[in-house]
């Protein structure tokens, strides 16, 4: 990574509200010019400042803190300052993370480079492998998976609604004649909604899956938490020896106490694997019974099956004829060279509607697009 490349401030400061319209925020072009206007009379070398003007400037919305101090910690923050976590209650007071230069050193001079390079980490992030990240790095990735957007799929509702135009509704025409005396009035239509569709999320937690469970287990409870997914259409389990149910530990609105109650729920941590027992108890007790009916079932593992494949596979046949969609997210599909071969991805392949990988920040954002438009 080279510090040569010069970048005007206001190249820097347009991509970062390009990052917040990314991230869900709705920035117009007109507040992105107050903010520019803003961070000039503030001083862009004043981190604090900054961060004060974009809140002012941006933020439509209370709602819009939070994934606004997100944003800015991931495009701006050095990696060696970066705070592990950012108070959801405390969000305007979040430590400065613009570096604040070397001694002796002009500030107005520095800050260009120092936040070119940071913003030149956090896109070379998002194509890293989480296995292989250092506990800084794994800070930030922390931050901009907060900073994704996820949403639930949607079906066809059994009610129908009025609308302007569909099919006639004969009921509501009716009624307007007989309101008006008989006289001819307004023909009414209806039409069929949509609801949002269930999502089930089962993350293996085997010794196999290690390096990769926290960084799932974040996506798990920001699809738990998020304001456009929230609520009883996602469930989360953790697959290993046995099944366990992670939804209400993951409710918790802070993720790391959603991830400590998380661990002291899961009695298999770091264990064995064995899919097609977990799976069948899965749909033994709450698959067949409607969780999993025309839901969509995301399977967050490598494959590697230490009981019987064919199980597996019989297992994963039931999911499938009763899921609407059955996705399967292996960490080892986006690297070089990788080849399904093992026993339990052939036994379960054929049964899976989708094959994606899950190893890097720009995956995850890949599986919530495949989720969000099954």
């Amino acid at each position: 990574m080279s510090l040569g490349i010069a970048h005007e401030p206001d190249e820097i400061l347009l991509g970062f509200t390009r990052a917040l319209r990314s991230a869900g925020l709705a920035v117009t072009h007109d507040r992105a010019t107050s903010f520019l206007e803003a961070a000039s009379l503030v001083g862009v070398g004043d981190p604090t400042a900054t961060y004060r003007a974009g809140v002012a400037t941006l933020c439509g919305s209370p709602d819009d803190l939070v994934r606004y101090s997100h944003v800015f910690e991931a495009w701006f923050g050095a990696r060696e300052q970066l705070p592990r976590t950012v108070a959801r209650e405390k969000s305007r007071e979040i430590s400065p993370p613009l570096p604040m230069g070397e001694p002796g050193e002009e500030l107005g001079e520095s800050v260009p480079d120092v936040v070119q390079a940071a913003a030149s980490d956090v896109e070379l992030l998002r194509h890293r492998d989480v296995a292989h990240l250092k506990p800084d790095e794994k800070a930030l990735l922390d931050a901009m998976i907060r900073a994704l957007v996820p949403r639930l799929p949607r079906r066809r509702a059994g009610r129908r609604t009025p609308w302007r135009r569909g099919e006639l509704d004969m009921h509501r025409t009716l009624r307007t004649t007989l309101r008006q005396m008989g006289e001819p009035g307004r023909v009414e239509h209806r039409r069929r909604g949509t609801t949002p569709r269930r999502v089930v999320l089962l993350v293996d937690v085997s010794a196999s899956m290690r390096p990769y469970v926290d960084a799932i287990l974040r996506l798990a409870h920001l699809v738990t938490t998020s304001p456009a997914t929230m609520g009883p259409k996602v469930e989360v389990f953790s697959l290993g020896t046995r099944l366990t149910r992670l939804t209400l530990p993951l409710r918790n609105s802070d993720p790391e106490l959603a991830l400590v109650r998380a661990g002291e729920t899961v009695p298999d941590w770091s264990g064995g694997t064995r899919l097609g027992e977990t799976l069948r108890a899965f749909l033994d007790r709450w698959g067949a019974r409607g969780m999993a009916r025309g839901a969509v079932v995301v399977v967050f593992s490598d494959g590697w099956e230490r009981g019987d494949a064919s199980e597996l596979g019989q297992q994963m046949q039931r999911l499938h004829r009763l899921a609407h969609r059955v996705v399967w997210v292996n960490p080892h599909r986006g690297k070089e060279g990788y080849e399904p071969v093992q026993q339990g991805i052939e036994a379960a392949l054929p049964h899976c509607d989708e094959f994606i990988a899950g190893h890097s920040l720009q995956a995850f954002a890949e599986v919530l697009e495949v989720v969000g438009r099954a």
